[in-house]
């Protein structure tokens, strides 16, 4: 019977590509055998309940082959239908090109970019090996009381010569994830041809070295995987304690196809009618498409009874932990329980007006206090935890459970709460959205914001889930000073603007950080805080006309009592600009002309407002704007208008001190007035 679900999988998988004209066939044929092994015997799931706490999380880091996922979902009952498979990749299916988190019952996370998967399945193992220490009272409960959770991953050649792939099994091994276990399909086949053409890389050797307990599982007398090599493999790296597990799978491309088998074109294109008319013969199914026996559908949709007994036996195992350490659950219950921003808004650190301090520093302290009260904070950054100011300093070290770097006070191992990425940021992206997908922390990384370029693939999949993590991006502009060009951002707030579902948040001074955070904590997506190095002063605005403004994306900060038809021209800026265009109102009211200043801190939530409010702080009738931020203009165009000018900046920065660095780059008081004055005259305001 399971030769035969595994027939009848590879027989679905060609039906649906064949009817959808395109898709990538070889892979999810091949590896057949895998997913019925993993869905059947070794993947805690249950069908009936996709978001059981309990499951084990299934990781298909080769999304190209998406159908072999939803194959399986069909065959263990999850919701899927025959018609669901026949509309493979059309629109409004659910079964996309790609596996989609929250389209498709099952789907644990959107796959596609390679490499991204197995990055992410890191997070995950990370995320659930926290709460493993929160089970076990780090180390003062024996393991296993509550059965681990795994999390399992398939991948392709391509997964692991994408260097994210590097990072991430570097990441795996120092922490010695052993609830990760990770099958290679090692088939030697990419699109241009033998894998040969492009590496001669020793994979297991490579992962043996980053800590890593290897096995390699080969072909059958047949031709076909040895499933039950493969059966013992995973058995054993499930059991396997101290390392995360790599099994390297020889396997035959679009198996047993006659002519497409060890074949490039398998990989992303219909076999056409004919091959699969034959290799239909060759595994002994009906040649009609989506053709099902009923009794073979019986049994693997037995999953279903399975995954409800490893349901209850799971949930009586923490119930049963729970009365026996009534101080751990409470404590447990207190960590995961769903974040309200709301109770660390007093405790929130009050900064005094004029004082002169960094946003940068202004985010420790307030990282500081939402560690206090928020169990769920979880984070560290890329090697720079000293610059970004992201160590919470009485947290400890997230590190293998017997291990204690003396970093900090409170806790270390598993219950640290400093996460040390090194440096990383691919990894530390992509393992960011994994932990965040568990769901029982708020997590946060940080780095330069130059160097988000490293994490865009990722950033893009959180945008996509709507991941609620934060990214800390400190050194916002050419105003960090002496590091030069390579190190100061230009074009970044442009780009990451324009990514859908991204908040990019850039906070003008001290006050405007900690309401950014706080805002932050309250949103359903991905968040970046850029932050500046140089100390900015303090605003006088009151706190809660801070935290409203921040929280709806822009507010008048200078200027508000002044009536429409007062104003003269409005200054928008974000960042530490804001400051710059408030020296810029005092000189032009000098000149008798009444500026406006706007502070910008997220343009996307100023958008999210209704025309009354985006109105009232930028009057319609005042034409003559002007844009002031230490960036490229490409992206402000919408709120300058026909009259506005821009003070940015467009090419690349210089090596200087931070004041002489803004100077040579035109940012200053003077190149603001002479903007406002321009802008004027093209409105026909002066």
């Amino acid at each position: 019977m399971d030769r035969r679900a595994v027939a009848v999988a590879r027989a679905l998988a060609m039906d649906a590509v064949e009817t959808a004209g395109s898709g990538h066939p070889g892979t999810a044929m091949a590896l057949a055998p895998v997913a019925h092994l993993l869905f059947q015997r070794h993947v805690r799931h249950d069908p009936a309940d996709a978001g059981w706490e309990g499951r084990d999380r299934f990781v298909l880091s080769c999304g190209h082959a998406s159908i072999l996922q939803y194959t399986q979902l069909y065959l263990t009952g999850y919701g899927l239908g025959l018609d669901d498979l026949r509309r493979f990749r059309q629109l409004g299916s659910l079964t996309p090109g790609h596996p989609e988190l929250g389209h498709t019952t099952g789907v644990e996370t959107t796959t596609g970019p390679l490499g991204q998967g197995v990055a992410t399945a890191v997070g995950m193992a990370m995320a659930l090996k926290r709460d493993e220490g929160r089970l076990t009272g780090g180390g003062a409960v024996a393991r296993g009381e509550v059965p681990a959770r795994t999390v399992w991953v398939l991948c392709s050649d391509g997964d692991l010569q994408e260097g994210i792939s590097y990072e991430a099994g570097a990441l795996a091994g120092r922490h010695r994830l052993d609830n990760l276990v990770v099958v290679w399909d090692d088939n030697s086949i990419q699109i241009e041809g033998s894998t040969d053409l492009t590496t001669r890389e020793d994979t297991a050797a490579r992962f043996a070295a980053q800590g890593w307990f290897v096995q390699t599982v080969g072909l059958g007398a047949d031709g076909d995987i040895d499933t039950a090599a493969l059966d013992r493999a995973l058995s054993t790296a499930h059991a396997h304690e101290g390392r995360p597990s790599l099994i390297v799978l020889k396997s035959r491309i679009a198996w047993p196809a006659p002519n497409a088998t060890n074949t490039p074109a398998s990989h992303g294109a219909p076999l056409g009618a004919a091959e699969v008319a034959a290799t239909k013969a060759l595994l002994g199914v009906a040649d009609e498409p989506f053709t099902v026996p009923a009794d073979v559908l019986e049994h693997t949709r037995a999953a279903r009874g399975r995954g409800a007994e490893l349901h209850r036996a799971w949930d009586t195992a923490l119930a049963e932990w729970a009365l026996v350490h009534p101080g751990l659950a409470a404590a447990r219950e207190r960590a995961i329980r769903p974040l309200d921003p709301a109770e660390a808004a007093d405790a929130l650190p009050v900064f005094e007006p004029g004082a002169a301090v960094a946003p940068r520093d202004a985010s420790g302290q307030v990282i500081q206090a939402l560690a206090e009260r928020l169990p769920r904070l979880w984070g560290g950054s890329a090697d720079l935890g000293d610059s970004n100011r992201t160590t919470i300093g009485s947290g400890g070290s997230f590190l293998p459970a017997d291990e204690d770097s003396g970093h900090g006070a409170g806790g270390h191992g598993l219950s640290g709460r400093n996460i040390h990425w090194g440096v990383r940021e691919h990894a530390m992206a992509a393992a960011l959205n994994g932990i965040a997908l568990v769901g029982y922390d708020t997590p946060f990384a940080g780095t330069f914001l130059v160097f988000s370029d490293y994490e865009r693939p990722s950033l893009r999949l959180a945008s996509l889930m709507r991941l609620p993590v934060v990214h800390v991006w400190t050194h916002d502009s050419v105003a960090l000073g002496a590091d030069g060009p390579t190190h100061q951002p230009v074009e970044h707030l442009a780009s990451l603007r324009a990514m859908p579902g991204l908040s990019v948040v850039r906070p003008a001074d001290a006050a405007e950080t900690a309401a950014a955070w706080l805002a932050a904590l309250g949103r359903p997506g991905p968040v970046g805080l850029v932050l500046a190095r140089q100390a900015l002063p303090v605003l006088p605005t009151p706190a809660d006309a801070v935290r409203e403004g921040v929280a709806r994306g822009a507010y008048v900060v200078a200027g508000a009592e002044e009536t429409e038809g007062a104003v003269d021209v409005v200054l928008l800026a974000s960042g530490s600009e804001v400051s710059l265009a408030l020296g810029a109102r005092k000189t032009l009211a000098g000149r008798g002309i009444t500026a406006r200043v706007v502070s910008v801190p997220c343009k996307d939530w100023f958008a999210e407002q209704d025309a009354a409010y985006r109105d009232a702080v930028l009057p319609p009738a005042v034409r003559a704007r002007v844009v002031v931020e230490a960036a490229s203009v490409f992206g402000w165009h919408d709120l300058l208008g026909d009259a506005g000018r821009a003070v940015t900046i467009d090419g690349f920065g210089t090596s200087a001190s931070a004041s002489d660095a803004m100077t040579a780059m035109g940012m200053t008081e003077e190149a603001v007035v002479a903007a406002a004055l321009e802008s004027l005259d093209m409105a026909g305001s002066r």
